[in-house]
């Protein structure tokens, strides 16, 4: 029984690549070349004379076997011979018959993916050898265990022909029985190589006990009744059973298929693993490691090649026509449709609820059904209410946003609104040319009017607060029921009133009270000197009578090109004001109209509609 030492990987003396026969064990190294260390090892004279062979450099070297790189000098070929190390057949009487076996089941597997014997025969000192091809490449193990493995798609297409090699195995009554990783051999032109027969048995072939020819050629497995390698073994390996079945390379091929989809063994490393295997541990990737997004349908072919039960198992043929369809798109439409009906049923019951965390969770339920399902129509209508119909208490999360696009807005508008508070000013600078009746009154509405456009300057710069818009819009109020002195309050002021009505309405703090508290307040700035004239309270500032209104000011002088030229502007600032204000307000419901209809007709693009 080998052990986590056994495995090639870590073995000093012949490598995986060395059993591919011309492979390197250092990943900077050629391909093809001998290692350093076995390079300097020669050949020992006498047993370097191979009829029909010149041979070469050592490539490596094991308990009982070595592999030696060799040139075909009838043909003109690379060539490696294995061959039994000296004295192996008087350290185990069984080694030469095992030996034999091995060349004659790898000679008999004429396969792409099986590396072809082209001679067998005996040195000059009677010991056999058998010559094969020599490979260039990377074993598969050595790929899983780089830091960049490469794609999934890639692994998939060599597991598939590993598949297709085994059953081509099984169908001529043979059994692997040490599938692995470090025994898959990827060329550097697309080749796929099965490696390393040593272990290999005929069905029906009655397995000797312990200390027979338990003893492998490459000494990588321990001597024992238990043959393979832990952690890619069978249970009914594990429990040492003398008749083996095919079913034991499936196992060994769902172990590798895990190790492709979950980036990780299935089995820990050594003895350890021959525990895990008897448990019957995780056998899912996809549960194994969620974050790498497993394939349902590979999930189930794996788990299935992984059964306790080797009845339980698919054969190998039928393994790589599962990782074929899914190569070739045909996936596994009823599987994916009961895990769609499984995530629509999470979804269905948490978009029920009023929780807006829980209608995310459905949301995302019912993306991952119709990703599964892509006809499914529920979950399309499902994805379409969460996107269109808000939930009845807002997220956190989304009032934070919600409050930071208000915010820029609010920054926006006043970066407007203080150049309404400049044109004011200027007005008030051009009625005041004639002179002032009241310039105690003046002053108060040229600093209540620059103060409110030093606030506007203030807010472009930072958020404002509900307290603080809804101080401006006194503030605004107390301007417009002041600036009602200048000319009446039926000339200047209504307009001034509008502006700020239109304006105070937009600010994003203050549109729920526009209705309830901006605009009443407009209303009795405006309205309240009126009163208060008609009460006597305030001197009079216009009257109607003898066909005629009559309008003057108890602030400025009236009179002259000033006069005109400051009604003009005013006029003027309000038109072009009030036309802006309007204009920014139709832009902006026009732009949340046109980003919702076309979110909307996006989202109708790629989810099913009913027929």
């Amino acid at each position: 029984m080998s052990t986590g030492s056994d495995d090639p990987r870590h073995d000093p003396t012949l490598t995986p690549n060395a059993l591919a026969l011309g492979e390197t064990a250092g990943p900077t190294e050629e391909a093809g070349r001998p290692t350093e260390e076995a390079g300097r090892s020669t050949v020992r004279p006498g047993r370097d004379a191979v009829p029909g062979y010149q041979l070469g450099a050592l490539i490596g070297r094991g308990g009982m076997g070595e592999v030696i790189a060799a040139r075909d000098e009838r043909i003109g070929r690379e060539v490696a011979i294995k061959r039994l190390r000296a004295n192996a057949a008087a350290a185990a009487p069984h080694a030469v018959a095992r030996f034999l076996r091995e060349a004659r089941i790898q000679a008999r597997l004429e396969h792409p993916a099986i590396v072809p014997v082209h001679d067998l025969g005996r040195d000059p000192e009677g010991q056999p050898y058998f010559a094969m091809k020599r490979l260039v490449g990377v074993t598969l193990a050595s790929q899983l265990d780089g830091g960049s493995p490469p794609p999934r798609q890639r692994l998939l297409r060599t597991f598939a022909d590993v598949c297709s090699a085994i059953e081509f195995a099984h169908s001529r009554g043979v059994v692997h029985r040490d599938l692995k990783p470090a025994n898959i051999m990827l060329g550097d032109f697309g080749e796929v190589y099965v490696l390393d027969w040593g272990l290999a048995r005929a069905l029906g072939e009655h397995a000797p006990a312990a200390g027979g020819d338990a003893e492998p050629l490459d000494g990588l497995t321990q001597a024992g009744a238990v043959m393979g390698t832990p952690g890619y073994m069978a249970p009914e390996q594990v429990e040492a059973e003398v008749d083996v079945t095919t079913a034991v390379d499936v196992y060994a091929l769902g172990a590798i298929l895990f190790e492709i989809l979950a980036g990780e063994p299935l089995h820990p490393r050594g003895a350890a693993a021959l525990v895990s295997t008897l448990d019957g541990s995780e056998r899912s990737a996809a549960r194994r490691r969620p974050d790498r997004d497993v394939p349902p349908e590979l999930d189930a072919a794996c788990a299935a090649a992984l059964a306790l039960d080797p009845a339980q198992r698919p054969t190998a043929r039928e393994l790589a026509h599962q990782v074929a369809r899914y190569l070739d798109g045909d996936r596994d439409l009823e599987r994916r449709r009961e895990l769609a009906m499984t995530h629509l049923a999470a979804a269905r019951a948490a978009m029920a609820s009023t929780d807006a965390a829980r209608r995310a969770d459905g949301a995302r339920a019912a993306g991952q059904a119709l990703a599964l399902d892509p006809s499914s129509r529920e979950a399309a209508e499902l994805i379409t209410a969460y996107l269109i119909e808000p939930p009845s208490k807002l997220p956190a999360a989304l009032r934070q946003e919600l409050l930071a696009t208000e915010d820029e807005a609010q920054r926006k508008h006043s970066r407007t609104a203080r150049l309404s508070f400049l044109g004011v000013l200027a007005c008030l600078g051009i009625a005041a040319w004639n002179g002032l009746r009241a310039p105690a009154l003046f002053a108060c509405i040229v600093g209540l009017t620059s103060l409110l456009g030093m606030i506007q300057w203030w807010f472009s710069h930072r958020p404002a607060s509900a307290r603080e818009t809804l101080l401006v819009a006194v503030g605004n109020a107390l301007l417009a029921a002041l600036l009602s002195r200048v000319f009446g309050p039926l000339i200047v002021a209504p307009v001034v009133c509008c502006i700020m009505a239109m304006s105070l309405s937009s600010y994003p703090k203050l549109i729920d009270r526009a209705p309830l508290v901006v605009i009443p307040m407009l209303v009795a700035s405006w309205l309240g000197p009126i009163v208060l004239e008609g009460l006597g309270a305030l001197a009079p500032t216009w009257h109607v009578g003898d066909g005629e209104m009559v309008s003057t000011s108890h602030l400025i002088e009236i009179g002259g090109t000033s006069t005109t030229a400051t009604l003009v502007l005013v006029h003027l600032i309000a038109i072009i004001a009030i036309g802006l204000f309007a204009n920014a307000l139709a832009k902006a419901s026009r732009d949340a109209q046109r980003q919702v209809q076309t979110q909307l007709w996006q989202v109708r693009q790629i989810v099913p509609t009913r027929t």
